[in-house]
């Protein structure tokens, strides 16, 4: 199955920081930009980050099998090497995880691999992996 891309746009407080953390410690290849907003190819998607000060960040959290899990947060569903490949570089970066490279839901139909880290304007991101990607929506 062919995905479409998806758009999102989100806020941050400082665009410089933004382009770092997008474009140097994630790896995505900046597009178009203006002195308001950045475009970044997110794995073949496009994501937006627009200075809006002081809208980023939490705004609550769920518990989600043992662990408080940001609410809002964006991210990918990667193939488990990729996922093996990012978390190592994050991890050799010195990234400061809110919930570092783990496996969660052990042995049940939902098991996965997942990681949660912040951009510099609290924006949550997560990046998980399924063993047998078929598992994306089991229940």
């Amino acid at each position: 199955m062919t995905l479409p891309p998806f758009h999102l746009a989100f806020p941050v407080d400082d665009l410089a920081a933004a382009r770092r953390f997008y474009g140097e410690v994630m790896g995505c290849a900046e597009g178009r930009s203006s002195d308001e907003w950045i475009d970044f190819d997110f794995h073949g998607h496009q994501i937006v980050a627009h200075l809006a000060p002081g809208q980023a960040g939490d705004r609550a959290s769920n518990h989600v099998d043992g662990h408080g899990v940001p609410v809002p947060h964006f991210g990918l569903v990667l193939g488990m090497a990729e996922w093996e490949a990012l978390a190592e570089r994050l991890c050799a970066g010195a990234c400061k995880f809110v919930i570092a490279p783990t496996i969660r839901f052990k042995g049940q139909p939902g098991e996965q691999a997942t990681m949660f880290l912040r951009d510099p304007s609290g924006n949550a991101l997560e990046f998980k992996a399924f063993a047998n990607p078929a598992n994306l929506f089991a229940t």
